[in-house]
């Protein structure tokens, strides 16, 4: 088990390593919006300036409460994401400098006309039997969060080619004088791989199970794949690392599952991942039980018929990420308020864009089948526990599951 010093300076890619040094934050530079005061993510124009919420904010305080800041220094801090609260008097001048515009600030009267006018425009509707528009903080956070799932998220499962090929070795049941040697395969050099057989007799039944080296590669990619879109939500990146890191432990294996739906076929019963496509019985052929595989399948018919849109996924992502009961949180109420934001824009969006008769009841139809996610998360922890060598293979799904 790591120490937290050592999450956050770990250079192994298999590491749950989330820390200002790690991996994931040396992206390839032009691919992420940057604010231009501080260079922390930004979430958006603000003023005229693509800036992060915390330079908008600050902004928008100093001009309208007509501040005068006095540098300490020499007038010319640098203004970082690490720095930037030092020297307030530098960093208005750099919000000044990169161009934001004092007079798209709305006065304080002008904001408290716009609300009562939101509030008496949302009654007219609630009377009217419409639904609620979604606010400006809820699209802002649905933004976020698709962003940083398209990101993040390869839909054409591109990494997956990497993965260790399916090796299906099969032997002809045996009696007790009978040597156990697979039939039709031959027998590799040290280290290599074994070759799969051409064709296969009916009376040779599955003995090893050869799937599970590529399903143990498979996992550390999507891991991987759960810590950076974590990492592009503000909300997230803002608790403490020990906090970050339970809530991954916590609901990684639940977002690989709901990610997954987004490419199940209902009429196959198959996950199309790009050049590969996965059946129940693939699962069977890496080790897991039918106690777990008959419901998994019937998890993914019943969040499939739904219908969801993309916006209505990531939602979910998000509510199974800041989930407050995981072992570990210190920062309970804050995580407990970040999800019910999460769970309330999602509400939202359901009666703004889901019309009936097909929206009715499916935010509780969403709720019932994330109850029955984490079941199925016990389980399926459970099972990996006693499939040999995985945790081996997997270091990341080792501290995942642990």
């Amino acid at each position: 088990m790591l120490s937290p010093s050592d999450r956050e300076s770990s250079s192994n890619p298999n590491v749950l390593c989330l820390g200002a040094g790690s991996r994931e934050d040396r992206e390839p530079e032009g691919e992420e919006k940057i604010c231009a005061v501080c260079g922390d993510r930004a979430t958006g124009y603000h003023f005229h300036v693509m800036t992060c919420e915390g330079c908008k904010g600050f902004f928008r305080r100093s001009i309208s409460k007509g501040v005068c800041f006095t540098c300490p220094f020499t007038h010319n801090c640098t203004i970082t994401k690490a720095k930037r609260r030092q020297c307030q008097a530098c960093r208005l001048q750099k919000c000044l400098a990169v161009g934001m515009r004092k007079d798209m600030i709305m006065s304080e009267e002008a904001l408290q006309m716009r609300r009562v006018l939101r509030k008496q425009k949302q009654q007219e509707r609630e009377l009217a039997g419409e639904p609620a528009e979604l606010t400006e903080e809820q699209e802002q956070l649905i933004s976020i969060l698709m962003e940083a799932h398209k990101r993040h998220f390869d839909s054409g499962f591109s990494q997956f080619v990497h993965c260790r090929p399916p090796v299906r070795l099969y032997i002809h049941s045996l009696s007790p004088q009978e040597p156990r040697v697979p039939q039709g395969v031959s027998q590799p050099e040290e280290g290599g791989p074994l070759a799969p057989l051409q064709s296969l007799p009916e009376d040779m039944l599955p003995d090893i199970f050869s799937l599970l080296p590529h399903f143990a590669d498979l996992s550390t990619v999507l891991i991987q794949q759960v810590i950076k879109f974590a990492k592009e939500i503000p909300a997230f990146r803002s608790l403490p690392i020990d906090d970050q890191i339970s809530l991954l432990k916590g609901a990684t294996l639940e977002i690989c599952q709901i990610q997954f739906n987004t490419v199940f076929n209902e009429e196959t019963k198959a996950w199309e991942c790009g050049q590969h496509c996965y059946t129940i019985q693939d699962g069977a052929l890496a080790g897991f039980q039918q106690i777990y595989l008959e419901p998994l399948l019937k998890f993914h018919i019943s969040l499939k018929k739904l219908r969801l849109h993309e916006a209505e996924y990531v939602l979910l992502l998000a509510i199974v990420l800041f989930s407050p009961d995981h072992p570990g949180i210190t920062q309970r109420h804050t995580i407990d308020q970040l999800q019910e934001k999460m769970a309330l824009t999602l509400k939202s969006y359901i009666d703004q864009r889901h019309p009936l008769p097909e929206g009715r009841h499916l935010y509780a139809k969403l709720l019932l089948l994330l109850t029955e996610l984490r079941t199925l998360k016990v389980e399926n922890t459970r099972q990996i526990l006693h499939i040999q060598d995985l945790t081996i293979m997997t270091p990341l799904l080792s501290e995942i599951i642990s």
